[in-house]
């Protein structure tokens, strides 16, 4: 062994030499061998020998790489590799270790031995980040339980709360892990534990693993010391680690293989990993090996910096001089002010008195433990396995050292044993973390191995008894928020001694503490830990030590004169760090104290938190006045106080006073969650607008659904529990003053307020009204049950919008631990949600917006449980109010309950829980009924900035007091009352119910010199008042809300009376008052002579706008008073209200009772002062004018109205394609003969001329969607299988493709271009909007848009542009040909010529070419654009959808290709509507069909090419050939095509482009009728090659026998036994192969079978010719039933003799009109057949034989649910590039399997998806992305996303498949998808269309 390590370290030392090959040149030869020899002498009892053997051949098989690995770490010795390049030796060593372990048998074989013990009772399948895998609710224990989708679809989940997501950090699947998940859910495999059937594991078979894995493991990590380099400035390269990992691959590829091999294995690898004896033995023994001396002082180096605490860090723990036995372990927090200071730039100015408060505030005492140094101190290693997670922390986490470790979890032993090392090398973790560049990622891979770890409740909790899991999880969190601390500038700057994080630091602007946090939420959730920590009071103390670092932290400071540069956005941060290092712990201790048994936990957090508050208000010096101009949203230690008081009262009944601290300290605790409230009130009064958006951000996230239980709720349920132990007045008059609104609240009618700017008061004033309403009516966590609260917060919710299930479930605010994505009471939920709410399912406009299904509340939620309070409180946007405002007057109109506009109904709330009962004496405090009063009065006397929305709140306060009266008071006290009586106070005792009637005669105001009041003479008329001071009698007191408020706090601290008359009025008075800048105040003394209940009935007065309005309804029925109908809830307005206060205040007294009376019998009108007249006459005036203005809208609006009516009418609806408005082109008059259009840019009307030309505005697509009918009728369905796939052969492109190719084999090119038709795939599609406009106004509407540099979503460079009317996509104009209009057409009168006659005229017209009234060779304008639009309709389509001849260029081609986009439209017309002409009429797209004007343009280029009149398919269906035989002469050439060859609707197109146009309906009947003659025989030959041979046989006989009767050319017997016998004379019936039988139907034909194939072959024919024919000479179209179709359109056409009687059956060979003898020509057709067939019999049946019964093209059918398209899909490889993709798509026209922007399947700078649209659908693309279930539309070279077909139970899209819930088809959605494809309409109907720049 010696030998070879010094073998070894030669071979470091650089001299290459041969040694390690000579001890054992044979092994080297055959390891196989060597192997089983050793595995042999291992077996032995005494095995010394053959151990001692195996050592050093290990020895020398693994060192023998040392050298290499170092050489490709770079430096060490760049010199010393020699041979063979890295990797060689890497690999031949992990041959040789194969061999080992396999011990000379093969290693596969092993491995297949070894997989055969596994006991597999886990799955334990490890994955990474993006793996799809399932969590399910129902069957979960742990919240963080997840399945992998084979598991989980193995088990049975029906029914069950679950949903699939994308794994974002990796995970492991727990099927099999009781102690995660409940065993019902366990899948097929996993059910049984297996561990009994599986026989015990032979000692041999892996007893060479025993020997041969400790030293590989060791060798791995020699390499990973090896490659470390302690990072010089603290950086650690990257790279070089990078480089490690890569050259390490295979080794620890083959680790995570082993592991694979099942529990036999992981045993194994358990014993050697855990094994210390080992890993002594070879650490140690490193003898002289200098190489692994070096890798060893590496190691060493690595540890030092492994402690929390290491020389450069600048928090020094005082830890390490205390000795370790001392009963209480204080660890000062900092060592010194300057320490820690060192961060915050520390001054001079800290002596030593700051640094003792410091180091006294900052101390953390951890719980007497000598272990605890083990979190500070360095790392000791005992085993490999703590070195092998030492070094995956060190190299940031390698995934595939992660998935190693984790493979291993499934073995018991293991896991508790890699648990205990992890929490050991925790507080490294987080170190090497908070430095990382890569944190995102560590974090991820950190948290995929913790969260297995501390899932699990047994594992937790022994963790934490063992190895102090709490402490060292606090100590790390406290340490890594230390590094980023700043000190507070709340309240006291200077002075302050508290320290703040700093949010901008990266730790928590990056969230880089979350794995942390979420760890310790996750072991929270165990009770049996959570219970350790409530029990252990150092842990706390600590706990309330790190909360308070939050306490307080990103202060805002309202900016008062410039506005900031620059807006921070660190309140992001701020808000998730309180969320998640706060609240979601504080929620996890709380889900355990849910009992009576636990009443002492939350007795010690209250505890510890109280002592945290005050440490707090000392540190900033807190006094009882917050500084002004300052907010921060963050306290939660007030919200952990809160949060546990409540929990304290509502779930364990304690005491709520036992948990109370002082008054003092309770007034400074409402102080900073006030000044929230009332800071919220000062931003939306835009108060704070120089601040920029971010404030604005700020106030919508504390009360956004994710944060509002966490912040605003408990801020005020913490003010009630204040208002409610606190002194009434005191606390009004505070809010008062926090709103800055007490200046505003005088009977004078001017006022100055210093501290609020006018234009603010009033919305300050609504503000704390508003507070004052919740405060006193939200019962949230004042006695209502959590159904309840959950009721509430629903119906709150549907109340402001529809909503749907998932944006409600996201609305709702959870208890938030999102960690366990478990709604409390997710089963209530959606009892809740039924109850108070109406599913209404997605509606579909075709071509409207895709609507999801919602949520909408019942009425009987409208009419008793809408709450406005509670909107008011969730409401993030204000408009949201309104919203809900707004839904509810109109559902009292609809359901006719009150007709005017409603005010906010008023509630009766949920009794208050006994211990909060204090609440209510709010209510009953002179303060606040002095304040009611002068509100009222001012209200009554308009006086400015008040507004319907004060009054409303300013009723609702006193409805609420006369709700919550308790004394009913005894009349005789009452009756003595009067200004005697009252010499301090404006009212008599503090209950509202007496002080309503209090009349108030006097008060004294302080007013300024310019008001109103102080210019009249005598002092007593004038009326107004002031809470600046208020008075009644001529006394001289003056009574102040501010020095109310210092008087009780005074009183409050002093709790002396003596020194309670002492009232502190001066230090106030100049607190607020600017000195100055104002006029001088001066007192001037009002009359009032009013109360409460006086002011009451002239508002109804003033409100109903009638003087004596309010007539009490007791006095008619006495009843009203003895059972008094008060509803719970009631509607109307203010009127009502007030009626409503004064029942219930009649009720409460009999006094009260009697005065209402005394008040209504006075009838005298209100007498206001003098001045009030003026204001009346200027209401008035505002009244008038505001009518006249009323007016002047209604008569605009109306005007408008008209207009755009008028314009609705002529512009078409653009959503839908089946509109019904006309177009103008029809609109002309019957007598002009030529047709009028409107140019819609320059809005002249005219005709079309040559010079000016007008054009319709059109749209040029290509489309393949005729391309895609199939001849069955079940659509294809989209393959989900690898059995199903789709093959494109029976497809109408594919059918008619074969058919041209097989033509252009025999017969001669032009003539094969003539006899069919293309643009199936890529013909070119013109529609229109309808709308006309000038061909040069259209130049100069480009030119404009050209220079325009907004564009949406169309390139002008391509022509593309929108209607200037009706906005409609569009790329090019199709000039109106000038002349006549298509009604009145000279040319339509029937003519009396006989068909010869006509057939004659047809010819000659045919050959003239020039017979156009326009001659081509004068370029006139139109000609021109002509031939522009002429490019455009050529440059739509790619060129392989237009060459089709083999001599390229040839005319032929472009005369193919227009014939062709004739048929194209007329064919798509066709589909359009249904594929049949049934429902007749005048065609709803012929209103806006182009067809007309397309036809001029492509006659007018056909006619350029004249065919040679030899040539000429007419002359052949007309004339008979004389000698038939000269056709045969030329063999060599090829044959022309046989006229039964041709397709007879191509040649109609042909025959009627290639007239002169206009056209006479005789020319155009005329060609119907010859080609209809053509188009039977075709019929009939088809038939006689379908029939077998009796049948042909036995037709043949009885159309003979027919023959000679008068009418036998128009018999189908007779002709088809004529054609039968022509075609017997050829080869064609010869060929009768046996593969033919499967053509041949079984079914004898009957004559009523015949018939109806003969019309069905005929029928496409008939109805394109209608079609046609309806366009040209705009004829209507019949409707009709199905059967008769045939009849009606021929007789339509004019094929039909018009003597024809319909009583018996119809036959479709009445139609034929021979031009010449039938026979003759039939057999003149037949014999071109014939001559064919002689050589290709084959191809001539083929050829004879057309399908032309084509269904309706359909998109692919897909399967009701998502999921297994999903689960096929996501994980198939791409044909291309066969990898899997990372956006997988799939077309649903065809089927096609693409990857979404893959740049592996680009080709020549196209994405795969661009290029299978352009391939597919000529252009047009429609893609279902498989990872997101949307579909996305691509339209040349623009895309946009069409929405989803799949919504899931609740009607809703998940796209990106958030949610992860089951999705299914929606039919309708589908359906309209595919009508948008079919009718093509996308462009029109999607609005965000966005360019692709071909990259998906």
């Amino acid at each position: 062994m010696a030998a070879a390590a010094a073998a070894a370290a030669a071979a470091v030392g650089g001299s290459q030499s041969p040694q390690p090959e000579v001890p054992a040149p044979g092994l080297a030869l055959d390891k196989a061998a060597t192997a089983a020899h050793l595995k042999a002498a291992l077996s032995r009892p005494d095995n010394r020998a053959g151990a001692e053997e195996l050592q050093a051949l290990l020895e020398r098989v693994l060192s023998a790489e040392r050298p290499l690995a170092a050489a490709a770490d770079g430096e060490e010795a760049a010199a010393a590799s020699g041979g063979g390049g890295p990797g060689a030796a890497e690999e031949e060593a992990l041959e040789w270790c194969k061999c080992l372990l396999a011990g000379g048998g093969g290693y596969d074989e092993f491995c297949a031995a070894v997989r055969a013990y596994d006991p597999a009772a886990l799955c334990g399948l490890v994955w990474t980040a993006n793996f799809v895998a399932y969590r399910c609710r129902t069957c979960g224990i742990s919240p963080c339980m997840s399945l992998c989708a084979e598991c989980f679809h193995q088990g049975d989940h029906t029914g069950h709360d679950f949903n699939m997501f994308r794994s974002q950090a990796g995970g492991a699947c727990d099927c099999g892990d009781s102690n995660v998940m409940r065993e019902s859910g366990f899948c097929k495999r996993h059910q049984i534990k297996s561990s009994s059937n599986i026989p015990c594991v032979p000692k041999d078979l892996l007893m060479m693993s025993e020997f041969v894995l400790p030293r590989f493991i060791f060798c791995l990590i020699q390499y990973l010391r090896e490659g470390y380099n302690e990072p010089a400035a603290d950086v650690p390269s990257e790279k070089d680690l990078n480089k490690v990992l890569q050259l390490l691959e295979p080794q620890i590829s083959f680790l995570e293989d082993l592991t694979k091999m099942g529990g036999a294995m992981r045993s194994v690898l358990t014993q050697v990993l855990t094994n210390q004896q080992n890993y002594k033995d070879l650490t140690s023994g490193l003898g002289e090996n200098a190489c692994a001396k070096k890798s060893h002082e590496k190691y060493l180096i690595a540890l030092k910096s492994s402690g929390l605490t290491y020389p450069e860090d600048k928090l020094v723990y005082g830890i390490q001089e205390s000795s370790a036995g001392t009963s209480t372990l204080a660890v000062q927090g900092f060592a010194g002010a300057t320490g820690t200071l060192g961060q915050l730039d520390s001054s001079d100015e800290e002596d030593q008195d700051g640094s003792q408060g410091l180091g006294k505030r900052k101390r953390v005492k951890l719980s007497s433990n000598t272990k605890d140094q083990s979190i500070m101190d360095v790392l000791k290693h005992k085993s490999f396995l703590e070195e092998l997670l030492f070094w995956t922390i060190k190299y940031e986490f390698p995934q595939k050292m992660v998935t190693f470790l984790l493979n291993m979890l499934p073995d018991q032993e293991y896991k508790v044993a890699f648990t205990k090392t992890f929490v050991q090398h925790y507080a490294f973790i987080m170190k090497t973390l908070k430095k990382s560049h890569e944190s995102d990622t560590m974090s991820n891979r950190i948290v995929h191995i913790s969260v297995q770890l501390f899932s699990n409740e047994e594992l937790a909790r022994q963790v934490t008894e063992e190895c102090q899991l709490l402490d060292i999880m606090v100590t790390v969190l406290l340490y890594m928020m230390e590094s980023c601390l700043i000190k507070s500038e709340l309240q006291d700057e200077e002075n302050s001694l508290h320290v703040v994080v700093n949010c901008g630091e990266a730790l928590l602007k990056n969230n880089t503490y979350w794995p942390l946090v979420s760890d310790f939420i996750n072991i929270l959730s165990h009770q049996s830990v959570a219970k350790r920590f409530l029990e252990d009071h150092g842990l706390l103390v600590t706990w309330m030590n790190f909360v308070s670092f939050f306490q307080g932290m990103n202060l805002n400071k309202r900016e008062l004169n410039e506005h900031v540069e620059f807006e921070s956005q660190t309140y992001y941060a701020a808000f998730a760090a309180e969320l998640e290092a706060c609240a979601q712990p504080m929620w996890g201790l709380l889900s355990h104290c849910k009992v009576r048994e636990t009443q002492e936990y939350t007795r010690n957090v209250v505890r510890y938190c109280l002592e945290a508050l005050q440490d707090w208000f000392d540190a900033i010096n807190f006094v009882d006045e917050p500084a002004p101009n300052q907010v921060t949203f963050h306290l939660p230690l007030h919200r952990y106080y809160a949060m546990f008081l409540s929990k304290a009262v509502k779930c364990q009944e304690l005491d709520l006073d036992s948990v109370l601290p002082d008054q003092e300290m309770l007034m400074k605790l409402m102080i900073h969650p006030l000044q929230i409230q009332a800071s919220l009130a000062e931003i939306h009064s835009n108060m704070w607008v120089r601040n920029g958006l971010q404030i604005k951000g700020q106030a919508m996230t504390y009360v956004q659904s994710h944060f509002c239980n966490s912040m605003i709720d408990p801020d005020i349920y913490l003010l009630q529990v204040c208002a409610s132990r606190l002194d009434p007045d005191y606390f009004i008059s505070s809010v008062f003053e926090r709103f800055k609104v007490v200046d505003l609240l005088t009977m004078a009618s001017q006022h100055q307020n210093t501290v609020l700017d006018a234009e603010h008061e009033r919305s300050m004033l609504e503000g704390a009204l508003t507070f004052l309403v919740i405060l006193l009516s939200l019962r949230l966590h004042l006695g209502m049950s959590d159904d309840e609260i959950l009721r509430a917060e629903m119906v709150a919710q549907l109340c402001m919008n529809d909503r749907t299930h998932s944006s409600l479930l996201d609305l709702i605010p959870e208890n938030p631990n999102p960690k366990s994505g478990i709604i409390p009471g997710s089963y209530s939920f959606e009892s809740v949600l039924s109850a108070v709410a109406d599913f209404k399912a997605p509606v579909f406009e075709p071509g409207g917006s895709m609507q999801q299904g919602m949520y909408t509340p019942k009425a009987e939620v409208w009419d008793h449980e809408f709450d406005p309070v509670m909107v008011i409180l969730r409401t993030v946007y204000r408009r949201d109010v309104q919203s809900a405002m707004d839904r509810y007057t109109a559902f009292l109109k609809q359901s006719g309950k009150f007709p005017g506009n409603p005010w906010p109904p008023y509630k009766k709330r949920t009794p208050l829980h006994p211990s909060y009962k204090g609440l209510m004496r709010l209510l009953h405090c002179k303060t606040l009924h002095i304040v009611l009063f002068t509100l009222l009065y001012k209200i009554l006397m308009d006086h400015q900035n008040l507004s319907e929305h004060v009054l409303c709140m300013v009723l609702y306060l006193i409805e609420l007091g006369l709700e919550n009266s308790d004394e009913e008071e005894s009349d005789e006290e009452a009756s003595v009352c009067g200004p005697e009586r009252c010499h301090d106070s404006w009212f008599p005792g503090s209950n509202l119910v007496s002080n309503m009637r209090h009349f108030i005669n006097y008060v004294r105001v302080r007013v300024p010199e310019t008001a109103p009041e102080v210019k009249k003479d005598s002092p007593a008329s004038t009326s107004s008042d002031s809470l600046g001071s208020l008075q009644n009698s001529g006394t001289a007191q003056v009574f102040s809300l501010v020095a109310e408020r210092r008087k009780k706090f005074q009183e409050i601290i002093n709790r002396s009376s003596s020194e309670a008359n002492q009232v502190v009025r001066p230090k106030t008075s100049n607190k607020w008052s600017a000195p100055g800048s104002a006029p001088q105040l001066t007192t001037a003394i009002l009359e009032i002579k009013e109360s409460i209940l006086s002011l009451l009935i002239k508002l109804h007065h003033k409100l109903s706008g009638k003087q004596n309005s309010y007539y009490p309804p007791w006095l008619d029925d006495i009843e009203i008073l003895i059972q008094p109908e008060i509803p719970k809830y009631s509607h109307g307005d203010g009127i009502t209200a007030v009626e409503r206060i004064l029942l219930k205040a009649a009720l409460q007294s009999k006094m009260n009772k009697r005065i209402i009376e005394e008040i209504c019998r006075k009838v005298t009108p209100p007498v206001p002062p003098k001045k009030v007249t003026a204001a009346e006459k200027k209401t008035l005036d505002k009244e008038e004018r505001r009518q006249k203005a009323r007016e002047r809208q209604q008569k605009l609006l109306a005007e408008f109205a008209s207009r755009q009516k008028s314009f609705m009418e002529t512009a078409m609806d653009v959503d839908s394609p089946e509109s019904d408005i006309p177009m103008e082109i029809t609109t002309a008059e019957p007598q002009v003969s030529e047709a009028i259009y409107d140019c819609v840019i320059c809005g002249q009307s005219g005709p079309s001329s040559e010079d000016r030309p007008t054009g319709l505005v059109v749209l040029l697509q290509a489309s393949s969607v005729l391309g895609q009918c199939r001849d069955n009728i079940e659509p294809k369905k989209l393959p989900i299988t690898e059995e199903e796939q789709i093959y494109p052969w029976d497809t109408c492109a594919a059918v008619h493709d074969v058919r041209l190719s097989l033509l252009q084999r025999y017969f001669k090119d032009s003539s094969c271009l003539l006899a069919v038709s293309i643009g199936w795939e890529g013909g070119v599609y013109v529609q229109t909007c309808g709308h006309t406009l000038h061909i040069d106004c259209h130049k100069s509407y480009m030119e404009s848009l050209r220079n325009d540099q907004v564009l949406q979503g169309f390139s002008v460079d391509k022509g593309e542009f929108t209607c200037p009317l009706c906005r409609q996509f569009a790329n090019s104009v199709l000039p109106c040909y000038p002349g006549s209009n298509v009604e009145n057409n000279p040319w339509q009168r029937p003519s009396s010529k006989s068909i010869q006659d006509l057939i004659k005229e047809v010819e000659e017209l045919q050959g003239r070419p020039g017979a156009f009234p326009v001659s081509i060779s004068s370029e006139t304008n139109l000609s021109k654009e002509m031939e522009s639009v002429m490019k455009d309709i050529k440059n739509t389509t790619q060129k392989k959808y237009r060459d089709y001849s083999k001599t390229p260029g040839s005319p032929d081609n472009d005369f193919l290709f227009m014939y062709s986009v004739a048929r194209t439209n007329l064919e798509l017309e066709l589909i359009h509507r249904g594929g049949n002409l049934c429902s007749g009429g005048a065609s709803t797209a012929g209103k806006r069909s182009c067809l007309n004007q397309l036809f001029h343009v492509l006659a007018l280029h056909m006619r350029l090419y004249s065919i040679d009149s030899e040539y000429n398919p007419w002359r052949k269906l007309t004339q008979l050939v004389e000698e038939m035989n000269s056709q045969l002469g030329n063999e060599e050439q090829q044959p022309e095509v046989p006229v039964l060859y041709h397709d007879v609707t191509s040649l109609l197109l042909i025959q009627i482009l290639m007239m002169p146009q206009p056209l006479r309906k005789d020319h155009f009947t005329c060609i119907v009728k010859v080609l209809f003659t053509l188009l039977y025989t075709q019929a009939l030959v088809a038939v006689s090659v379908k029939c077998n041979e009796e049948d042909r046989s036995a037709w043949k006989h009885t159309g003979a026998l027919k023959k000679n009767i008068c009418d036998a050319e128009k018999s189908y017997e007779v002709l088809l036994s004529f054609v039968i016998s022509e075609l017997s004379k050829g080869k064609l019936y010869h060929e009768e192969g046996t593969q033919e039988c499967a053509m041949v139907s079984p079914v004898a034909w009957s004559s009523e079978s015949m018939e109806k194939y003969l019309q069905d072959f005929c029928l496409p024919f008939l109805r394109i010719t209608s079609l046609l024919q309806h366009h040209l000479f705009g004829e209507d179209l019949p409707s009709c039933q199905e059967e008769e179709e045939f009849s009606v359109l021929s007789s339509c056409l004019g094929l039909l003799p018009t003597f024809y009687q319909t009583e018996h059956p119809f036959i479709s060979a009445s139609c034929l009109d021979w031009p010449v003898p039938a026979f003759d020509i039939i057999s003149q057709w037949c014999f071109e057949i014939n001559s064919f067939t002689e050589r290709h019999a084959e191809q001539g049946k083929a050829l004879l034989i057309q399908e032309s019964r084509w269904k309706l093209p359909h998109l692919l059918q897909l399967p009701e649910n998502y999921n297994t398209i999903f689960q096929y899909y996501h994980r198939k490889t791409c044909s291309v590039c066969t990898k899997v993709p990372k956006d997988p798509a799939v077309c649903l026209v065809c089927g096609t399997f693409v990857c979404l922007k893959g740049l592996c399947c680009k080709q020549q700078s196209y994405c795969e998806c661009v290029l299978h649209s352009q391939n597919c659908g000529a252009g047009t693309g429609i893609f279902l992305l498989i990872n997101a279930s949307v579909i996305i539309i691509i339209r040349g070279h623009r895309f946009c996303l069409w929405g989803s077909v799949y919504l899931d139970a609740h009607g809703e899209e998940d796209r990106d498949l958030r949610r992860g819930k089951p999705l299914y088809i929606c039919k309708e959605r589908y359906k309209v998808l595919e009508q948008q494809w079919i009718s093509h309409t996308f462009d029109h109907i999607n609005k965000r269309w966005g360019p692709h720049y071909n990259g998906l």
